[in-house]
């Protein structure tokens, strides 16, 4: 279970520096971010300030994910680290599922909540 819990910590954590590349480099890319979230130029340019920063805190949110799930040594602290910032992108998967669009609910919010639940069930073993 642990092997489990740390590639989908892994998987998640990835996936936050994938949407950061997106929201602070590509976001105005006609193959990525016009496509992606489906944007005119227009609309791209006039939220890029706003993607710049989405994209911020989702760096936060892998740097959190790395240094809490591969980087600290001391197990209580790296389980409760590793909740903290899992809980944190399962919240705003449900905040961005409810308030931006459904889909963000099932890409982010959960593989944070399957990573949860193998993280805490992995700590039950130990």
């Amino acid at each position: 279970m642990k092997l489990l819990s740390k590639i989908l910590i892994g998987l998640v954590a990835l996936e936050h520096i994938l949407f950061l590349i997106l929201e602070m480099f590509l976001w105005e890319h006609p193959d990525f971010g016009l496509k992606i979230f489906k944007m005119t130029p227009e609309v791209a340019a006039s939220s890029a300030t706003l993607a710049l920063n989405q994209g911020l805190y989702n760096g936060f949110l892998a740097a959190g994910l790395i240094w809490s799930g591969f980087i600290i040594s001391e197990k209580r602290q790296a389980f409760t680290n590793t909740l903290f910032f899992l809980s944190c992108v399962v919240v705003a998967g449900v905040v961005g599922g409810l308030s931006a669009k459904m889909t963000i609910l099932f890409t982010q919010g959960l593989p944070a909540l399957l990573a949860l639940i193998a993280t805490i069930a992995a700590n039950r073993n130990s």
